[in-house]
């Protein structure tokens, strides 16, 4: 057998109109790629595994993935998919297929861009050809792509933990639809609803029954595959909203059945869903009131992994005007950055920071203290994390240690020139912070820090702030989504059930 591997991954912020260009793709190609993801917990070294587990031979495509954030823009979805295309071309002979798509990516031209993907790998492979899909947890599902695809694997787990999983998973589909072994076959369920990304935490209700029950599913000698999708609520797109999706060995009308049950799960979970989070300023008094540390306060209106600018002010603002101390608090600003290493190492300093990418994040915020250490911004992470990454790199960095009082815990501003997304400690070991002492850790994401900073929190406040990434759907006006999914109380009003299948 020989499969192709390969895929083109984005989350797109459609609320973040500073668009995604092809330039913020990391790139890797035919040879590179396996190098760069055979030994991650990425669903492509899944895949890449997959080769000695299942006997396949593997035929490297391109894998393109960039940091969340604004729609992509026309330019760089064409080159990346056609170029996707043209690796496709060269392969001398293939049995099949393993994309690794988002399921939440946008572009400037198509807004169910994965679905397009798809659809032109189809048309150049043709009706028969075994292709099998995986996406993200937060994926926004079309009709498109189930029709299209042979099978399609969801993340289980939120904070993402399971990627090499699905792609190990996705990979003994794959070997098994080309040997003969199974017939997959499909069906995708869509219940009318919001599942704000407050309430997906897989590791707690509501959401832990539902994925129990999705595993529970699998164990069933005829389901191939069973997944859901809490969706992707920064898209306002018609597909936006959770997902079920069943995968079934020749039997249509039991892959229906499932995935209406799994449906029904997520629609019965409705009533749980209240929306309930401090705002900054009662958030910050909570935490230095805290003798539980660190206080992780969780800047959910800036969620980096969400497609945010990561440079908002509203927490640092708090911070800084209810004297705080013991912080530590990472802002992406490449002109800080670049004062800081005019400055130089000890140097002391007054600049403003964060607020300059555009009017949502807050206005920027004058701080001043001695530059601690200058950094390449590269750090790697061996353990399993939520973006499945090893290697990681936020551009050159500038810790800033801020003025206080002499006999308080010192508070510290990481500057990066790229945004990060906060999902490995290592972001600051790197630069010598020793997090399980300060005070206060400020992280700009929703749930998929836990991952690692749950081990060392003695306290998490989540906070309702503003920005592209609001958990609060009042903050925001849907246009093309359903309007049901627009209302502020998470899909708590009463519309009538749903009453068929997609």
């Amino acid at each position: 057998m020989h499969i192709a591997v390969g895929g083109i991954m984005h989350e797109s912020n459609t609320f973040n109109h500073t668009p995604t260009p092809l330039e913020a793709f990391r790139v890797q190609r035919g040879d590179e790629l396996v190098r760069w993801w055979r030994d991650t917990p990425h669903e492509v070294g899944g895949f890449i595994a997959g080769a000695e587990s299942f006997g396949y031979e593997l035929f490297p495509t391109l894998m393109a993935q960039a940091t969340p954030g604004g729609m992509v823009t026309r330019e760089a979805f064409e080159r990346l998919t056609q170029e996707l295309l043209e690796r496709l071309s060269l392969a001398p002979h293939l049995d099949g297929l393993l994309l690794a798509l988002h399921g939440a990516m946008v572009s400037e031209a198509n807004s169910d861009a994965d679905g397009e993907v798809v659809r032109r790998v189809r048309e150049q492979v043709g009706a028969d050809f075994p292709l099998v899909v995986t996406h993200d947890f937060h994926a926004n599902i079309s009709e498109q792509l189930v029709e299209l695809s042979t099978a399609l694997i969801i993340y289980k787990s939120y904070p993402h933990l399971d990627h090499r999983e699905r792609g190990l998973q996705a990979a003994s589909v794959i070997a098994r639809t080309i040997k003969g072994e199974i017939r997959p076959v499909q069906v995708l369920v869509k219940p009318p609803m919001l599942l704000n990304i407050v309430h997906q935490n897989t590791n707690v209700p509501p959401m832990d029954r539902v994925i129990e029950a999705v595993r529970s599913l699998e164990e069933q000698p005829a389901i191939v595959a069973a997944s859901v999708a809490g969706g992707y609520q920064y898209a306002d797109v018609s597909e936006m909203g959770p997902a079920a999706v069943v995968v079934t060995d020749g039997a249509p009308a039991l892959a229906r059945q499932e995935a209406r049950q799994l449906a029904d799960h997520l629609w019965a979970i409705r009533e749980q869903l209240h929306f309930r989070l401090p705002d900054a300023v009662h958030a910050v008094r909570e935490a230095r009131a805290s003798d539980r540390t660190p206080v992780i306060l969780v800047d959910m209106g800036d969620n980096i992994g969400g497609g945010s600018s990561g440079d908002s002010t509203f927490i640092l603002h708090e911070l800084l005007r209810q004297g705080a101390t013991g912080w530590v608090v990472v802002l992406a600003d490449p002109e800080a950055v670049a004062a800081c290493a005019r400055a130089g190492v000890g140097a002391a300093l007054r600049l403003y920071v964060g607020g300059k990418r555009d009017s949502l994040p807050g206005e920027p915020v004058e701080v001043s203290g001695r530059v601690k250490c200058l950094h390449d911004g590269r750090y790697e992470e061996s353990e399993v994390r939520h973006d499945g990454q090893r290697y990681h790199d936020q551009g050159l960095s500038a810790l800033l240690e801020i003025d206080g009082p002499p006999d308080e815990k010192a508070s510290f501003l990481l500057l990066t020139s790229r945004r990060q997304t906060p999902f490995s400690l290592q972001q600051l070991l790197s630069v010598g912070l020793q997090p399980e002492r300060q005070h206060v850790l400020v992280v700009k994401a929703a749930i998929a820090y836990r991952a690692a900073y749950e081990p060392i929190a003695g306290a998490i406040i989540e906070i309702d702030t503003p920005g592209v990434t609001s958990v609060n759907p009042a903050r925001f006006r849907y246009q093309r989504a359903p309007a049901l999914w627009g209302l502020p109380a998470s899909a708590n009003t009463e519309k009538g059930k749903y009453d068929k299948p997609h």
